[in-house]
């Protein structure tokens, strides 16, 4: 007895170690993601990003607006002055000069316009993110730095690797008429962009503004859902009707024991290899074309596996006498499967689509060749039959590699990452909510 009494309290312990282990781990991962993800929502925004929403969306006050910006070129009326003055001062200084601060004089302009936007006299850009200045003002400061300091590596040490070092840029215009530009900008940025907090809730609704770089993320939090909930109708009736054959109709024998084997070694196969699959069957054998449909049935083929093995083990799990019962009372097979098993085992069944469904939201490798593009409108429902959409899971893996802008959109990379967090969360929750509900009207 003493000793069993050690072994409880040492696995209790465990248990307990276990746990925060695992607390801890989820912490550190989620942390981040929610800091920054709220990054997203909650920021200091420019008058930049507030032209920004009326010009594209519509939306703000047009007359707080319009003063805000007579205010902002007020401020920034002097440092135009001092670049176009000293445009003026270098057409009348000798070749050799002009051509020594050619390069510095583009450079600096171009990270000007970075940093407020197209300067005065230049025609409009094409490109919305050439029409603007900075919308936030952490990445304006980080702008604001580029316009003052020049990045130079220091190679005088050949056994070590060149030390980056930054130096102030006004050393390059220093005694010309622009040189008191740098100690203007630095002191009048707040008054040339004007940042103040800002909920941008929107961030969930809006639509993607050239390649994310503006707007928000509908689209793909819509493509999502249309996905998860697809995958979800087409995986669970299958599942639970396979689950049912073998559990009430199909034989012991070697092939049903070879079935389940299968089953079970689908579940482990790598995500990729469905894509594969459904790139290769529904799309080109089937004719669908890329679009939601494909997308769905192929994490569908994905969950599958999942569903049918939970499904089995919560028709298992129901009594024999449920059934031995309602076939006493006169019920067919069928009908006591579907009026008496099936309801009890549903709390069970709803787990294993709690975590299939929580599997298809977050994939991305199956929806890769069957169902997403990186930039597309918000689909409407009767769309998803033929035409593909933006995906959360892809979006983030997008942005993260591929985007030009990788660096300028961090804070779209983990609001994508939270929202798709939020997501699943809260479809899981709803499943939870609904099964728990149902034991509890089962038990009542």
């Amino acid at each position: 007895m003493r000793a069993r009494r050690v072994f409880d309290r040492s696995f209790t312990g465990l248990s307990l170690i276990s746990v925060v282990l695992v607390g801890g781990a989820l912490g550190v991962l989620l942390v981040p993601i929610v800091r920054r993800g709220l990054g997203a929502f909650v920021f200091r925004a420019t008058v930049e990003h507030r032209r920004m929403l009326w010009e594209q969306f519509g939306r703000g006050d047009a007359e707080e607006l319009k003063r805000e910006l007579a205010e902002v070129e007020q401020a920034r009326a002097p440092l135009y002055g001092m670049l176009a003055e000293f445009e003026e001062w270098l057409e009348g200084r000798p070749y050799g000069e002009r051509r020594r601060y050619a390069a510095a004089l583009a450079e600096f302009k171009q990270a000007l316009r970075k940093l407020l936007g197209p300067l005065p006299g230049e025609p409009r850009p094409v490109l919305p993110r050439e029409r603007y200045g900075q919308t936030r003002w952490d990445r304006a400061r980080e702008a604001l730095h580029a316009v003052l300091y020049v990045e130079r590596y220091d190679y005088s040490d050949p056994t070590q690797m060149g030390r980056l070092s930054y130096v102030p840029r006004a050393e390059e215009f220093r005694a010309t008429p622009l040189a008191p530009a740098f100690a203007c900008l630095e002191s009048n940025a707040a008054r040339m962009l004007q940042p103040r907090w800002t909920i941008y809730w929107r961030f969930l609704f809006d639509r993607p503004v050239d390649a994310y770089v503006f707007g928000g993320i509908w689209p793909a939090v819509l493509g999502t859902l249309y996905l998860t909930i697809g995958a979800v109708l087409f995986a669970v009736p299958m599942g639970v009707i396979s689950a049912i054959y073998l559990v009430e109709y199909a034989g012991d024998n070697w092939l049903v024991g070879l079935l389940r084997t299968c089953i079970s070694t689908l579940a482990g196969v790598p995500s990729i290899v469905f894509g594969l699959f459904g790139l290769a069957f529904f799309v080109n054998t089937l004719g669908i074309p890329k679009s939601v449909l494909a997308g769905s049935l192929t994490l569908g083929v994905l969950i599958l596996p999942v569903v049918i093995r939970a499904a089995e083990e919560a028709l298992r799990a129901v009594p024999s006498t449920y059934k031995e019962a309602a076939l006493s009372l006169g019920s067919s097979k069928w009908s006591a499967i579907v009026r008496v098993i099936l309801p009890a085992a549903l709390p069970g069944i709803l787990t294993g689509v709690v975590i299939s469904m929580g599997r298809a939201a977050g994939e991305t490798a199956p929806i890769i060749f069957t169902a997403a593009v990186s930039a597309g409108p918000a689909l409407h429902l009767w769309q998803t039959f033929g035409q593909p959409t933006p995906a959360l899971p892809w979006g983030v893996y997008n942005l993260c590699t591929e985007h030009e802008a990788v660096d300028e959109i961090r804070h779209v990379q983990y609001g994508m990452v939270l929202t798709l967090v939020a997501l699943v969360l809260l479809l899981n929750g709803a499943a939870i909510i609904m099964r728990a509900r149902i034991a509890r009207r089962l038990a009542g």
